[in-house]
């Protein structure tokens, strides 16, 4: 049988690793299905520079400037009908940022968007993951990068609210992030609690679904947060290299993953949430989402 499938290609250049992601959508009578073909992580880590109020190393220039030519190169191949490449806290925040923004425009033609932390909500939202749960119950996507952190408050399945903090894990394991923004984060999450009482968080990124892949909870199952507080103690008592060589952690998620946990069981305490579902989507698949929705809209010419 002929391939029908349409391909689509997106880049999320984060503050911890740059991801390049190839997915096929096939069109069925019963809707869109969306599949991953490939995904590359590079541990590049651009918010260890950015941060600081560093300008980004020349060496990490070099490293996204080949892997956008490499990524160029990918979607040629693969075919792809559309793509796009945002990057989000650690290059908005890169005192030297039009620099490497020229620097892979050189190397290898592509163009990076710079996108907002409420550009990077919205986007994380065309996923509708919200959608395949309880419509009754109002729910709390929380999506923790390197440099920031998104939260959209869902109810009856239709985004509520959304706020972007720059908590991220580069930022909590560097102690960049201030009195002020954690305190600004409880209240929005009190707030929250007060005015919808959100049943449970779904959460995304590389850590969440390291820690869910950990408790060998089966997908879109809840993992509660007395499990969650239980994991994250144990992670405090092993050394980095006890998370490399006991739980086969990367080097790059095992010096992270602990601020990632405190940071989902202080959400979970100031919102109230009984627990994290975790569906193991991103940005990267938002992006694939909207691409398609775009794609569909101008039609196919």
């Amino acid at each position: 049988m002929m391939d029908k499938s349409l391909r689509f290609a997106a880049v999320d250049i984060g503050s911890n690793a740059v991801r390049l992601f190839f997915g096929y959508v096939f069109e069925t009578e019963f809707g869109p299905v969306f599949k991953k073909a490939s995904l590359i992580r590079l541990p590049i880590r651009l918010g260890e520079d950015s941060f600081h109020q560093r300008p980004i190393q020349q060496h990490k220039i070099e490293e996204l400037s080949e892997a956008m030519l490499a990524f160029k190169h990918l979607m040629l191949a693969f075919n792809v009908k559309k793509y796009r490449i945002c990057a989000t806290s650690a290059m908005r925040d890169a005192i030297n940022r039009e620099d490497v923004l020229r620097a892979v425009k050189k190397k290898s033609g592509l163009d990076i968007e710079l996108i907002t932390g409420d550009e990077e909500a919205g986007l994380i939202f065309e996923n509708h993951v919200a959608e395949k749960l309880d419509e009754n119950e109002a729910f709390l996507y929380m999506d923790v990068g390197g440099g920031s952190t998104e939260l959209t408050l869902f109810k009856e399945g239709q985004k509520v609210e959304a706020k972007s903090f720059n908590i991220g894990t580069i930022r909590l394991k560097d102690d960049l992030v201030s009195e002020t923004t954690w305190k600004e984060l409880a209240d929005w999450l009190i707030d929250i609690k007060k005015q919808y009482k959100p049943k449970n968080i779904i959460g995304s990124g590389g850590n969440i679904n390291t820690l869910f892949k950990l408790t060998l909870r089966k997908e879109m199952e809840v993992l509660p947060t007395l499990a969650t507080k239980k994991w994250l103690q144990r992670l405090k008592e092993l050394s980095f290299d006890e998370k490399i060589s006991k739980l086969g952690l990367r080097p790059d998620r095992a010096d992270v993953i602990v601020p990632a946990t405190e940071l989902f069981v202080f959400a979970l305490s100031k919102s109230g949430c009984e627990g994290v579902i975790v569906p193991k989507v991103g940005l990267v698949d938002g992006i694939i989402h909207h691409l398609y929705k775009e794609y569909k809209e101008i039609g196919s010419t």
